[in-house]
């Protein structure tokens, strides 16, 4: 009887110390979350950098992009008869250039420009040559902007040509016209020749001889004297095109507090070709 007391005893001791015992502890909860090493390749995929962020979501930025055109009229005249290399070409835009449905060059902004290379025409053959660059814009609110391009059209009422791969302004010929100065010397001259060998009594020989002296009176003219000068007059009309974007931000095109121009460039634009101007060097009879 004692053993079995003594071993109720012990089972019910057990039974004791076993609901005591407390539970193991949960383990922390920073150690359920795992942390990448520094330079892990499991980084967060969303990271961006804040600079490119911020260039994305500019609201403000307007861009003018490569090969833009904008038309420009001539506020000086220059020549190859006059100008020289490095001398200063002014216009102005004369029609506004819109980005994001906001005009971003309005007309009466300014473009500076430089002329590169200057030739004169010949006397026996060669054209008057001109060749400008544009450097520089300055719209009516003072903000400018500095830039390199390239003439892309000109207007279509001058007689000189623009060859555009080189931006090379060219005068018109007159081999037309220096066969007509020799044609009409030597018939004026036949006339005359003519009279006054009629009045000797040798009217062929008159002509034939007069016919002769002018038409060397005539070749000696055309070789001693140019050919037409290229000119760019003022109110001459062309285009720009561009070969680096112009950016500018929302402040920059804020044209509310700017003077009012007048128009610069008014004037008389191109002259006429010299190929439809009715000139007689020598007295016709």
């Amino acid at each position: 009887m004692y053993v079995r007391s003594a071993f109720i005893t012990l089972v019910t001791v057990a039974a004791l110390s076993a609901q005591r015992q407390p539970p193991a502890p949960a383990p922390p909860a920073s150690e359920s979350i795992s942390t990448p090493a520094p330079g892990s390749a499991s980084a967060p995929a969303t990271t961006t950098p804040v600079s490119r962020v911020d260039a994305a979501a500019k609201p403000d930025d307007f861009v003018v992009a490569i090969g833009t055109r904008i038309p420009l009229s001539m506020i000086n005249s220059i020549s190859t008869k006059t100008a020289a290399e490095g001398e200063r070409v002014y216009l102005e835009t004369v029609f506004p250039i819109l980005v994001n449905a906001h005009v971003v060059i309005p007309p009466g902004s300014y473009v500076s420009g430089t002329v590169t290379e200057v030739k004169r025409p010949g006397r026996v053959k060669g054209r008057g040559e001109l060749y400008v660059r544009f450097d520089a814009l300055t719209l009516p609110n003072g903000v400018t902007r500095d830039f390199r391009a390239r003439m892309a059209s000109l207007d279509g009422r001058a007689p000189e040509t623009l060859d555009k791969a080189e931006g090379k302004i060219k005068g018109e010929g007159d081999k037309a016209g220096d066969v007509k100065t020799v044609g009409e010397a030597a018939g004026a001259a036949a006339t005359i020749g003519g009279l006054a060998g009629a009045a000797a009594g040798h009217a062929g020989m008159g002509a034939g001889l007069g016919a002769a002296a002018g038409a060397t009176a005539g070749l000696m003219y055309v070789l001693l004297t140019r050919g037409p000068d290229a000119v760019l007059a003022k109110g001459t009309t062309m285009e720009m095109v561009l070969d680096r974007p112009l950016e500018f931000t929302l402040a920059d095109i804020d044209f509310r507090n700017s003077m009012p121009r007048a128009n610069s460039s008014d004037g008389p634009g191109p002259q006429p070709s010299r190929k439809l101007q009715n000139s007689h060097p020598w007295p016709i009879l």
